[in-house]
This record gives structure tokens, C-alpha cells and sequence, in this order.
């Protein structure tokens, strides 16, 4: 594990986290958040043990690397207490059996506060496995005083896309992450999907698919779009290109304007522009739904302060505070009703987006759909197959490999 950091908080009184029986009073919280976001997570933590009465051990860890250190530690009997996972990994570690059931605690008791398509990815067989920390989407960035200087208003299109390319320069009006999760605006917007969980039938190499993939190289081909043609480096180049202002507009989440603002082209935040991504028809854009959940370790001996923990970090108290402090989106409506989230712009602009996204197929296997997708995507991008070649390939790696038990649409 690569731990950034590591702290113990240690209660002041209140509470009796250690007292009940066979609660060990300590909680391990593993905080996969990165390095603009975990200090006031471990902020949170601390303010959580204090009010709670028990400890808080938590350790910042490295995103690329906990999901696999986390099934090792707790295969082994080991690991965290109370885990930050992305909310695909969820099912995954559910079937696996090394995150507790939490049905009949207070964590999946009243939940008619959270946001429905972020607490869907809580779920497997009916049960509940964690509850919802953030929730995040894709959204259209763009450079205020670029698409004002040219007369361009935000498009709500791929078409309109294209056809403000004569105005924004051709290829640095956007740029296109070549990766799987970024080809899910294109996908989900022309009506497509990787799987159909309930009919267990492989769709990702739909026509809708296909046409969707054609209308992201169709911006390349017409000189309205960039890409970088190397893959482990696409988002760092986009990135690159939007904060300096070469490129007009980007898609991304809300977890990149700490970034943003810290480029050439945003020393003013009020430039940064945020709209729903753009669709086939205007309006029809959709965007997936991301996040991330609390899960609690099978085996841990510390659940009863770890229900406190987790219930103490998804308060509507504390998702207003991370609001307010890093922009990032709640999971309960009412947070949304907060004076002070409604006065962060980057929240209020994300607000109809996460609303509308869509959700992701909740199942085990829901994290191995990207790598197929992300080496066939980024190969028709560059012009080295066609997009039926390339989903088609996609099917069968998905078939072989990912969900067998499915049949190929």
C-alpha cells in the first residue's frame, strides 16, 4: 500500500464507541481521495471521532492501487476498517464477500435523503453494502472569454460542436479524452450501453454504439476536435491544453477544477464555464454517473464505531462542508438545499447533471468493462479500425474474459 499519510485522531470524550462489546473503539480508514481533497476528509474524520468518542486511524492511499491492495489485505483477514471505494468496486467486493452487509443497521435504514442513481451502486442482490460519500459526473468545460470572443454560445449538440469550430480555431475547440469513460457521453447519449445487466446480454457493440463512436471521430475528421494519440498521456495533454487556454473546451468532472484554477487561462474562476455535456439532440446529452462509497471490512472488529464513523461522514453536515471546501457534488438532496452549496457555482452547475446521469450497470464485473473499451476506443480514434471492428472486439473480450454467462446482442 502506498500510504501518503497516516494519523491517529484520537476522541476527546463523548459517545461510547469502545465500550460496546467486541468494538475494538479504533477505526482504519482508508481515504483513496487525492491530494487537494484528503486533508479535508481527514479534517472530517477527526471532527467525527472527537464528536463520536472513538479513534480514527486514517491513511491516505493511492487511488491506482487500493482496490488491489484492499481485496489482498482483506482476503488475508486484514486491511481497514472502513474503506473509500469507487462506486464500481462495490458489487465486485460485495460477491467477494469482504465488505459487511449493513442491512439492518442505522446506515440502510432511512435512505430516501440520497440521490437514487448514486445509491443504486450501494447495492447488490438486494442488500446494502455502503452508503454514498460523493457523486460525480461528466460535464462540458469551456473557456468563457474564448467562446464569448468568438460569438459562440455553449453547444448542447456534437453537431453544434463542429460547427463552432470555424470560429474557435478547428482543432482547439475541444479535446477528446481518448479513454473508456469519456467515450460514455458519446455511448449513453445516442441511446447505447456496454451491457444489459438484467437481460445479461452484451450491447456494446450496438449500432447505436457504433454511431456514437463515429460522431466523436467525425469532430477529429472534420478538424473540430484533438486527441492525443497516445493513451497513457490523453488526459494529462487535455488537461494541459485547457489550462493554458489552447483548447476552448474539454469534458470532464468536477474533481478537475481544483486544477483548472490553477492554469494561465482561469487566474480569473469566473472564466470557467460548465454546461451538461453536449448530445445527439439538444437536451439528450447524458453523462455516467461516478463516486465513491463508505464500505465496511468482513471481519472488522471495530463495525459498531465504524457505523458511527460512516454515519458521522455522510451527514448532511459533512457533505455541505466538503461542498463548500472542494466543490465536490453530495449524495443527499437536501445538502443541495444548503445557502452555501447553492452558492458554489461548481456544485449549482453539476447539480442537473448528476441528476440526470446515467447509471452505470451495478454489477461485480462492472470495473473490468473500461480496459476492453479504452484500447478499442483509443485504436478507432486513431484511424486503426473501424468502429464495428473495434466493438466487435470489445463483445468478444467482454464474452470471454469479463461476463461469460452473457449472451452477445
Amino acid at each position: 500500500m502506498a500510504a501518503a499519510s497516516a494519523l491517529v485522531l484520537t476522541a476527546c470524550g463523548g459517545g461510547d464507541g469502545g465500550s460496546d462489546a467486541g468494538d475494538s473503539g479504533e477505526v482504519t480508514f482508508w481515504d483513496t481521495s487525492g491530494p487537494n481533497e484528503s486533508p479535508v476528509f481527514t479534517k472530517l474524520a477527526q471532527d467525527c471521532a472527537t464528536k463520536g468518542g472513538y479513534k480514527v486511524k486514517a491513511e491516505t492511499v493511492a487511488f491506482d492501487q487500493a482496490l488491489n491492495n484492499y481485496r489482498t489485505a482483506a482476503q488475508g483477514g486484514q486491511g481497514p476498517d472502513v474503506f473509500r471505494a469507487e462506486v464500481a468496486w462495490v458489487p465486485q467486493l460485495a460477491k467477494l464477500g469482504y465488505v459487511v452487509d449493513l442491512t439492518g443497521t442505522e446506515l440502510a435504514g432511512d435512505t430516501s435523503d440520497f440521490l437514487e442513481t448514486p445509491l443504486g451502486s450501494t447495492k447488490f442482490e438486494g442488500k446494502s453494502y455502503g452508503v454514498p460519500q460523493v457523486t460525480d459526473s461528466l460535464a462540458l468545460f469551456y473557456n468563457k472569454k474564448l467562446l464569448a470572443d468568438a460569438g459562440v454560445e455553449p453547444p448542447k449538440t456534437w453537431a453544434e460542436v463542429q460547427a463552432a469550430a470555424a470560429k474557435l480555431g478547428g482543432e482547439k475547440t475541444i479535446f477528446i479524452n481518448n479513454d473508456a469513460y469519456y467515450a460514455l457521453p458519446f455511448i449513453y447519449g445516442a441511446g447505447g450501453d456496454l451491457v444489459d445487466a438484467d437481460a445479461k446480454e452484451i450491447v456494446v457493440n450496438s449500432a447505436e454504439n457504433v454511431k456514437a463512436l463515429e460522431t466523436a471521430k467525425g469532430l477529429l475528421d472534420a478538424k473540430a476536435a484533438t486527441t492525443a494519440l497516445d493513451p497513457a498521456n490523453s488526459y494529462n495533454n487535455m488537461q494541459a491544453a485547457f489550462t493554458s487556454g489552447e483548447v476552448a473546451m474539454v469534458v470532464n468532472g468536477p474533481w478537475s477544477v481544483a486544477d483548472y484554477l490553477k492554469g494561465a487561462a482561469f487566474t480569473d474562476a469566473a472564466n470557467l464555464g460548465i454546461a451538461p455535456v453536449p448530445g445527439e439532440t439538444a437536451g439528450e446529452g447524458s453523462a455516467p454517473v461516478g463516486g465513491h462509497n463508505y464500505v465496511i471490512r468482513q471481519g472488522t472488529k471495530a463495525k459498531d464505531s465504524s457505523v458511527k464513523f460512516i454515519a458521522c461522514m455522510s451527514s448532511v453536515e459533512s457533505q455541505v462542508a466538503v461542498a463548500k471546501e472542494l466543490g465536490l457534488l453530495p449524495t443527499r438532496k437536501s445538502a443541495y438545499e444548503n445557502a452555501d452549496v447553492k452558492a458554489n457555482e461548481v456544485v449549482s452547475a453539476f447539480e442537473p447533471v448528476v441528476t440526470s446521469a446515467h447509471a452505470r450497470a451495478w454489477i461485480p464485473e462492472g470495473g473490468q468493462l473500461f480496459d476492453p473499451l479504452k484500447i478499442a476506443y483509443a485504436d478507432f480514434l486513431a484511424g486503426k479500425k473501424d468502429a464495428k471492428t473495434a466493438l466487435d472486439e470489445v463483445a468478444k473480450a467482454y464474452k470471454d474474459t469479463v461476463v461469460p454467462e452473457y449472451t452477445v446482442g
